[in-house]
C-alpha cells in the first residue's frame, strides 16, 4: 500500500500528462486533493485525461503544450497560476525516445528533436515554474530523467545525452533554490509499462522479455510506481531531500 498525502488546497503542474507516467502522477496528485494542470501536446488524449479527472470530481485544467516551445510552457504555467492562484508542485515528465541507432549514423535532426523535448523542454518548464515559486518562496519540482541519465546504452546516445543533461539541470538548480524554499529533485525510471514503451516493443525496437530480465526485480515497472516516487519527493516526508537523482528502476543501476 502506498502512503497517502493530503494535498488539499495545493496546486500541481504535470507535463506529458495525457498518458503513462504523467497521467498516473496527475491522478495521484488529484486523488490526494490537489488541483492539477495537465499539459500535453496530444490534444485528443489530453481532452480524454481531463474529462476523466473532472468526472471523478477533481479540479483540473487541461492545456495543450509543446514543451519544446518555451512560449507555450510559459503560457501553461501562467494559466495554472491564474486558474488556481499558485503553483506548489511540478512534475516535468514530457519526453520522447528515438529508435536505436549507431552513433555514427545518428541524424542531427533526431538528436535535436530528442534534446529539444527531453532536455530543453525540462529547462523551459523549470525556468517558468521557478519564477512563480521564487515569488512565493516555496515549492517542489521533480524532473523526469531515466536510468539513461545514470548509465550509457549502445544505440541510445542522443536519448542518454538528454537524460544526463536533465540531472545536471536538476542538481545545479537544486543548489541555487534550496535556500529559497524550493526543493528540486529527479527520478530515474527504469523500463516502465507506458504507451511509449509499448510502441517500442510493437516496433521491434525493444524486447519486452529482455527488458524485464535486465531489471533485477524481474519485471517492468508501472506508471503508478513512478507516481508514488514523485509524490513522496513533493511531500513533507522528503523535506530534507534536495538535488537527488532517485533510481526507480527495479535495481537496474545497482548492478
Amino acid at each position: 500500500m502506498n502512503p497517502t498525502y493530503d494535498f488539499s488546497g495545493r496546486v500541481a503542474f504535470v507535463t506529458g500528462a495525457s498518458s503513462g507516467m504523467g497521467l498516473a502522477t496527475a491522478r495521484a496528485f488529484a486523488d490526494a486533493g490537489a488541483a492539477v494542470t495537465l499539459a500535453d501536446v496530444d490534444a485528443e488524449a489530453l481532452d480524454a485525461a481531463e474529462a476523466e479527472l473532472r468526472a471523478a470530481g477533481h479540479r483540473v485544467l487541461g492545456v495543450r503544450c509543446d514543451v519544446a516551445d518555451e512560449d507555450q510552457i510559459a503560457a501553461a504555467v501562467a494559466a495554472t497560476v491564474e486558474a488556481f492562484d499558485g503553483l506548489d508542485f511540478a512534475y516535468n515528465n514530457a519526453g520522447v525516445q528515438s529508435p536505436a541507432t549507431d552513433a555514427a549514423d545518428e541524424a542531427a535532426e533526431v538528436f535535436d528533436r530528442v534534446n529539444a523535448i527531453n532536455l530543453r523542454g525540462i529547462w523551459a518548464s523549470m525556468k517558468h515554474e521557478l519564477a512563480q515559486m521564487r515569488a512565493q518562496g516555496f515549492g517542489a519540482i521533480v524532473n523526469c530523467s531515466s536510468l539513461g541519465g545514470l548509465v550509457g546504452n549502445p544505440g541510445r546516445a542522443a536519448y542518454h545525452a538528454s537524460k544526463h543533461g536533465v540531472l545536471g539541470l536538476t542538481q545545479s538548480a537544486a543548489l541555487e533554490y534550496a535556500p529559497r524554499g524550493v526543493r528540486i529533485n529527479a527520478i530515474c525510471p527504469g523500463t516502465i509499462e507506458t504507451p511509449m514503451v509499448a510502441r517500442m516493443i510493437d516496433s521491434g525496437d525493444l524486447d519486452a522479455d529482455d527488458a524485464a530480465a535486465s531489471q533485477p526485480i524481474g519485471r517492468l515497472g508501472t506508471a503508478e510506481e513512478m507516481a508514488a516516487a514523485v509524490l513522496w519527493l513533493c511531500s513533507p516526508a522528503a523535506s530534507f531531500v534536495v538535488g537527488i537523482a532517485l533510481p526507480v528502476d527495479g535495481g537496474y543501476t545497482a548492478r
